[in-house]
């Protein structure tokens, strides 16, 4: 078990580095790769149940603890990314099925990633699990929700459908992840230093099949993506960080806040794009798993490194 744990954690701290490799590797072989696409749903429950089974009745305490920060970075998280993700898609006129994939990166819920970034900048790591935890709990309503009133522009959009995959693929694993960490708390913390190894291959095969399967399209688009997906993250920490300093949380939660704006759950992103849209409208979302993996670590290295002086 602990060479187990050693694995989860260098595969952990080496997160973006498998993310870019594997997303290379399926774009020069695809064929290797195109097998995963239609194992992503299960693959995110998989990852949302080992998020379940990260969690504990204490994180949704937070609220009652911080209630202010707390309802700041789920207003936030559902705010900023949807707006921004709609300007984008707007001003660089983006083609309908890639403007519906950045939307739904928009409209997603934090990802666990967060929480570790966070701990690394030395923020306020209770409050971004507990954003985290409350902003996925309500993806299932807020997620169809506002991907149909910002992405109807361009095509039609099922909140039902939507609601009810996200229900399957997020909310029912959380909570049976949930569940199992209450009846046999013990054996769960023994294996919690496994999951993040659980999570990384996860996300990998998730961002692996769906550069695979738009090997193409990302070929003739995927700079002008890429660019899109670059801003949109960058913003969203930017505008998530500014917010905080504005309302005037203290330094800690202003990191949180930021982080947790910043980084989305692409692997739901992703699912989604896969389940009720085009292809090509997961590629956002792939793109955006790359990227946020390169920005998340840095500014949190810069941030942490800045609290040490």
């Amino acid at each position: 078990m602990r060479i187990l744990e050693r694995i989860s954690s260098f595969a952990g701290n080496t997160f973006a580095i498998w993310v870019i490799l594997f997303a290379v590797f399926a774009f020069i072989i695809p064929e290797g790769f195109t097998w995963i696409a239609p194992h992503i749903s299960l693959l995110l429950g998989i990852i949302m149940f080992g998020m379940g089974l990260t969690l504990s009745l204490d994180d949704f305490k937070g609220i009652v603890k911080a209630p202010k920060s707390v309802l700041i970075g789920v207003l936030a998280q559902y705010t900023i990314m949807p707006l921004l993700a709609f300007g984008l898609a707007t001003v660089f006129q983006l083609p309908a099925e890639v403007a519906i994939g950045v939307i739904l990166v928009g409209c997603c819920p934090g990802g666990t990633a967060s929480n570790v970034m966070t701990f690394l900048a030395k923020g306020n790591t209770a409050l971004s699990v507990t954003v985290t935890a409350f902003s996925t709990i309500l993806a299932p309503i807020l997620t169809p929700a506002l991907t149909l009133l910002f992405a109807s522009k361009w095509l039609p959009v099922s909140a039902g459908d939507m609601f009810l995959t996200i229900v399957q693929v997020v909310l029912v694993p959380i909570v049976l992840g949930i569940v199992v960490r209450v009846l046999f708390k013990k054996q769960v913390e023994k294996s919690t230093g496994v999951l993040p190894l659980v999570s990384v291959i996860g996300i990998v095969a998730v961002a692996s099949a769906v550069v695979a399967v738009n090997k193409d399209a990302i070929a003739t688009t995927g700079l002008l993506i890429f660019s899109v997906v670059m801003l949109h993250n960058v913003l969203g920490l930017l505008i998530g960080y500014l917010l905080a300093k504005v309302i005037r949380l203290d330094f800690r939660d202003q990191k949180a806040i930021s982080i947790e704006v910043g980084m989305q759950n692409s692997g739901l992103g992703a699912t989604l794009a896969l389940a009720h849209f085009a292809p090509i409208a997961a590629v956002p979302s792939a793109l955006f798993s790359v990227w946020h993996n390169i920005s998340g670590p840095l500014l949190a290295t810069w941030w942490g490194k800045r609290s040490e002086r």
